[in-house]
């Protein structure tokens, strides 16, 4: 039975992986099919293929997290670079169903965990961290690339439809003061 307190280190660490999830999910719906799997230019890749290597990621670190490296035999890093989905909707739904599979698979795994845990050591390539450095890397690792989601998504929304399409998934330019009013802090 977990307590209150071993709860914390979970609940913080689930919270912001879940914050970084939802925000990289609001830049990919306004991508159509197609957009989802362009490369905005030369040596970038599509917000495809930087979901695909997230959930590659995170299904390695995160799969079995406590007992074994979390660089698996198993992974294909490079394949993670390589959009092989089929076009159209398949496609998307194939990236959407990988995505799922890396996110609950980082969540389930951290959830599971207790303050007690933070202090273990689990290894990656070999090298061992404690367990709350292991996660705040993946954190780290997953913001650089939810902002790489957020950046393509916004160029490409851009380009295709006009800047004004885009819909702001963050506190709207100007929009700071009636933000902080709306949460209670007065300056």
């Amino acid at each position: 039975m977990t307590t209150q307190g071993n709860q914390r280190a979970a609940t913080a660490f689930v919270e912001e992986f879940r914050a970084l999830r939802a925000t990289a999910e609001k830049a990919i719906a306004q991508l159509d099919d197609d957009a989802i799997r362009r490369a905005p230019a030369p040596q970038t890749n599509s917000v495809a293929v930087i979901m695909k290597h997230v959930a590659g990621n995170f299904l390695s670190r995160f799969t079995d997290f406590l007992t074994t490296d979390g660089e698996k035999a198993w992974r294909n890093r490079d394949d993670e670079f390589v959009d092989a989905y089929p076009p159209g909707a398949p496609g998307r739904a194939a990236i959407m169903a990988r995505w799922e599979q890396g996110w609950a698979c980082v969540l389930g795994a951290a959830a599971a965990l207790t303050d007690e845990d933070l202090g273990r050591t689990v290894q990656i390539r070999g090298e061992p961290h404690t367990v709350d450095r292991a996660l705040t890397r993946a954190l780290a690792h997953a913001g650089y690339h939810v902002g790489q989601i957020v950046l393509v998504a916004k160029m490409l929304v851009g380009q295709s439809a006009g800047p004004q399409s885009w819909k702001t998934i963050s506190v709207p330019p100007g929009g700071s003061e009636a933000f902080n009013r709306s949460k209670g802090f007065r300056p």
